[in-house]
């Protein structure tokens, strides 16, 4: 048998029945243009409320006029409609779909199952990573309900996703670049608790990026003024054929904060990797069209970026944590191998540009930045700074001549057309064909007219040729044309003009009504949620959501509560990272004084400049909790 991820000559895993999706996140409409123009094949974006990123809202119009660029390329658009509903917004979140269904949205990505038991319009619903999806039973029953993807939960395996993969027919969506949250998704309540502020509402107040202190029950201090469960980013561009052989079809890069610059640098990366799967596979499908071609060459490090991690797609315990910054440090450069008044030299040949942005950590670890004044050969000379000592790694977070050619790259996607001119009758008619295989005609009166002077048959389809090249201001380019033209007849050069830019409106038309979504029925079904008793996890806020949940066989509410607010030692965060395994302190890796390997790991207290929690760790699941300290210190772990 095949291990997952695998691939042999004797052993090949049966081709994907679907396509694959590169998915670029949009805080704009400009962004989102910029990321199909990139090569995105679908983009998401939040609405003008109800999306998990309350900061970036947008209106409906801003929306369509997407959703029709999107369109045109055969790429989708995502509305994210995922945050946690009272009863007094459903019915204004219910109005919303239906907006966005008119307008021609392809998926709701949802949290809130009260909107199952609402009058929905007949459009594709996603699965919200906020739904905390890492079990097959749980992906099973969103696909009995309903529901027509799922954005799978970060921390998962190749060999976990495998078995998700065995367990539904649903398409299955994978975050595969940017920022990582600490908690699983959903399951971070610390912000609501601490600051009123609900990340499954869309307001995190990021407590992950905060400094702590970490020490024992002894009060020996274990990391002192660290950025304990601030993580590194996401980053498996390494890993997509792996993720495809698990079963992954969509590849979904975070960042719907991010601006325009980040997400055409990412996305052209990602668009570069996978078009390399598919060219090497005649097994894939692309889910969009155009081709791409950049003026750049695409490098995530440039871009805002905290070191790369894998996270736990391989498995084991690992050492995700970029504990000495939340801050972005970049690309590595090199090291400074001399110092002097205002200036450093730097061991690398890397180009380095006036204006651009530079860092290092110092002997306390704490990261420093400077800007560079001016360049002269390897000595970088910088503005009102001490240089950095001999022996530092110089990092660059801001690439000045690289954000230059962002800036200015657009026109980056076009869809190849044939086309084939006749005369046909008294008019001129020019059908066209994409590389979908998509074709529309198009003709226009043209009353043949017998040349002064008849010129040769070359003569006549290279003018016309020239004229049908001309694609500037459209999404098009023009491979192949042929010609059927009687030179003995006349054409105004205006005329061909003419013609293509009405063949092209036509083609246009064509296909964004071929590719406007069609209706998506959900069944009407009592299929059982897995567990019987429902919680505080479960995440649920309104009544309509409580009726889903009885109506699927929940019979029972734990006695702790439904809101984590109220319920009882409720869990702050629950994570797959683990403190001690970062800091080399597991009982798995190391045995420690007064710890058994075989047993869970005695709490850990954690402290920022307010408050003081405890840690408790899971060592059999490798989990670990976060929770409010007991009273008078008292562990529960």
């Amino acid at each position: 048998m095949c291990p997952v991820g695998g691939r042999s000559e004797n052993c090949l895993p049966p081709p994907s029945p679907w396509p694959l999706e590169l998915l670029a996140p949009a805080a704009d409409l400009n962004c989102g243009l910029a990321a199909l123009d990139h090569g995105a094949d679908a983009v998401y974006i939040g609405g003008p409320r109800f999306g998990a990123r309350a900061a970036a809202g947008n209106s409906l119009a801003d929306i369509e006029r997407l959703v029709e660029r999107a369109h045109a390329f055969g790429a989708r658009v995502y509305v994210a409609l995922n945050t946690l509903l009272s009863d007094a917004e459903l019915a204004e979140a219910v109005e919303l779909a239906h907006q966005c269904h008119r307008i021609g949205v392809d998926a709701l990505i949802i949290q809130d199952m009260g909107l199952l038991e609402a009058d929905l319009p007949p459009i594709a619903l996603h699965a919200s990573t906020q739904m905390d999806n890492r079990l097959p039973a749980k992906i099973r029953f969103l696909e009995e309900v309903g529901l027509s993807q799922v954005v799978l939960a970060r921390e998962l395996s190749l060999a976990e996703i495998g078995r998700i993969r065995a367990a539904t027919t649903l398409p299955l969506e994978f975050f595969v670049h940017g920022s990582l949250c600490v908690s699983y998704s959903g399951r971070c309540y610390i912000s609501e608790l601490q600051a009123g502020r609900s990340a499954n509402r869309g307001e995190c107040a990021q407590y992950c990026r905060h400094r702590y202190t970490l020490h024992d029950r002894q009060g020996r201090v274990l990391a002192r003024d660290r950025y304990l469960l601030s993580l590194k980013d996401l980053d498996l561009s390494a890993h997509l054929r792996a993720l495809i052989d698990a079963g992954i079809s969509s590849f979904k890069i975070e960042g719907r904060l991010k601006e325009s610059n980040y997400v055409k640098n990412v996305t052209a990366h990602y668009r570069l990797a996978l078009d390399r799967l598919l060219a090497a596979d005649p097994a894939l499908r692309r889910a969009s069209s155009g081709q791409c071609r950049f003026s750049f060459t695409p490098n995530p490090e440039k871009s805002f970026h905290r070191g790369g991690t894998d996270y736990f797609l391989r498995g084991g315990r690992r050492t995700p944590g970029a504990i000495d910054s939340p801050k972005a440090t970049g690309e590595l450069l090199g090291r400074v191998v001399g110092a002097g008044k205002g200036f450093c030299t730097l061991d690398s040949a890397v180009a380095v540009n006036n204006g651009d942005g530079l860092c290092y950590f110092d002997w306390q670890q704490e990261l420093v930045g400077m800007r560079v004044n001016r360049v002269e050969g390897r000595r970088i000379y910088l503005y009102q700074t001490a240089p950095p000592p001999a022996g530092t790694l110089l990092y660059r977070n801001l690439d000045t001549a690289f954000n230059r050619l962002l800036a200015a790259s657009s026109g980056c996607r076009r869809l190849s057309l044939k086309l084939s001119l006749q005369q046909v009758g008294d008019a001129l008619q020019l059908s066209l064909v994409d590389e979908e295989g998509i074709a529309s005609e198009t003709e226009l009166a043209a009353p043949p007219a017998v040349a002064r002077q008849p010129g040769s048959a070359a003569a006549l389809a290279e003018l016309a040729e020239r004229q049908l090249r001309k694609c500037g201001g459209t999404i098009f380019t023009v491979g192949d044309v042929q010609l059927q033209l009687d030179a003995r007849c006349h054409y105004p050069v205006a005329l061909f003009n003419e013609l293509r830019r009405q063949a092209f409106a036509n083609h246009l038309a064509v296909r964004l009504h071929r590719h406007r979504p069609g209706p998506v029925e959900r069944p009407a079904n009592a299929f059982p949620w897995p567990v019987p008793t429902l919680s505080y996890r479960d995440n649920i806020t309104n009544s309509s959501a409580l009726a889903f949940f009885r109506r699927h066989g929940v019979v029972a509410i734990d006695p702790a509560g439904l809101e984590a607010t109220s319920a009882a030692d409720c869990a702050l965060m629950t994570c797959r990272y683990c403190l001690r395994a970062q800091l080399q302190l597991c009982p798995g890796v190391r045995s420690l004084p007064g710890t058994d390997p075989g047993t869970d790991a005695p709490p850990l207290l954690l402290a920022d400049r307010h408050e003081q929690y405890e840690l408790r760790f899971d060592c059999r699941a490798c989990r670990m909790t976060l929770h409010c300290l007991p009273p008078e210190g008292v562990s529960k772990g």
